[in-house]
Formats: C-alpha cells, sequence, structure tokens
C-alpha cells in the first residue's frame, strides 16, 4: 500500500502467482491493489458496479476479450489475464513502473499496443524498469541497457546504440569487442 501511494506499480513477470488471483471475477482483479479510495467504493466497502464499470474500461482500452468483467479470470486466455494486468498497473499513472515480462504471452497485436502505452508512459516522465527476455522489446523501448550475467552487471549501452550482437555478448558474459578503426 505505502509503494502504491507512492506512485510505484508493478506488472509481475508470473501473472498468475503475483499478478492476479485466478478465482476472482476479471473486475476484482483489475482492482486489486488499487481499491481503496472513493474510486471502487466507500467506508471500507466496495461497489460492485464502480468495480463493473471499471472493469469494463480496462477491457475496453486494452482489447481484453471477451470483455467480460464478472467473468473469473481463470476462464480467461493467458494473454488477456496479462492484459488485465498490465491495464490495472498503466491505469494508475504510476511514476515508476516496474515491468517484468510485460507482454509475455500476449499477441502481436496486444504487444503493439503495451509497447506503445509504455512508451507514452516513459515520455509522460514515468521511470520504467523493464525486465525481458525480449532483446527487441529491450532495444525498442530502452533509453539505457544494463545487462547481467552471473548476478552481476556486465555492461551498459545506451538503447539507441545497442545492437543484438554486443547485448548477446555480454549476456553469455564476454565484452564486446571494439569497432575496428577506420582506414
Amino acid at each position: 500500500r505505502t509503494m502504491r501511494a507512492r506512485g510505484v506499480a508493478c506488472v509481475p513477470e508470473d501473472r498468475l502467482r503475483a499478478g492476479l488471483v485466478a478465482a476472482f471475477e476479471a473486475c476484482e482483479n483489475a482492482a486489486l491493489g488499487r481499491h481503496r479510495g472513493r474510486r471502487y467504493g466507500r467506508g471500507g466497502w466496495l461497489s460492485r458496479r464502480a468495480l463493473l464499470s471499471g472493469a469494463a474500461r480496462l477491457m475496453a482500452r486494452f482489447d481484453v476479450r471477451p470483455a467480460a468483467p464478472a467473468s473469473r479470470t481463470a476462464l480467461f486466455s493467458g494473454g488477456n489475464q496479462q492484459k488485465i494486468v498490465v491495464g490495472r498497473e498503466l491505469g494508475g499513472a504510476p511514476a515508476l513502473l516496474l515491468a517484468g515480462q510485460p507482454t509475455r504471452g500476449v499477441d502481436i497485436g496486444a504487444m503493439a499496443f503495451i509497447h506503445r502505452e509504455l512508451a507514452a508512459l516513459r515520455d509522460a516522465g514515468a521511470a520504467i524498469l523493464l525486465v525481458s527476455v525480449e532483446l527487441e522489446e529491450i532495444m525498442a523501448l530502452s533509453d539505457r541497457i544494463l545487462v547481467m550475467f552471473d548476478g552481476e552487471i556486465v555492461g551498459e549501452t545506451a538503447g539507441a546504440g545497442a545492437d543484438e550482437r554486443t547485448l548477446g555478448l555480454m549476456m553469455a558474459g564476454g565484452r564486446a569487442a571494439a569497432p575496428p578503426a577506420p582506414g
């Protein structure tokens, strides 16, 4: 609760263990961790109407299918479960987003949409710590890339100047060779 109050949001790497409660309805998961305050109820009581309405907006914006806020989250595909988590976390306009594999299990269209949303959040001034095994995702979204090997940071590069070869070498524990001198 303290971290949320400070503007921190998290898209966990494992949506089923740390991002959702599969037995809950989609509307409950869409509000999970964000249910306090007047948005979803008053005096400690949650408003079912507010939960359903908020989830319907999230589902429309993130193209969650089926658009059924009262359905148990376990009945949604993995990609649609992921979109519920990402939508919930981005919907709070965080100052800092911790994102572990934010596009895992989503289709190409959803991946592009999530990338645009992350870029918009970044451009709005939010800090994003992105952890991903997808090199293309990292290179497309990152201003700065740190590479770890065996639990230690072994390299750093600007996102704009990153290439798969250099990152791959660092990921394997090696160092990229300096480019040959002209002439």
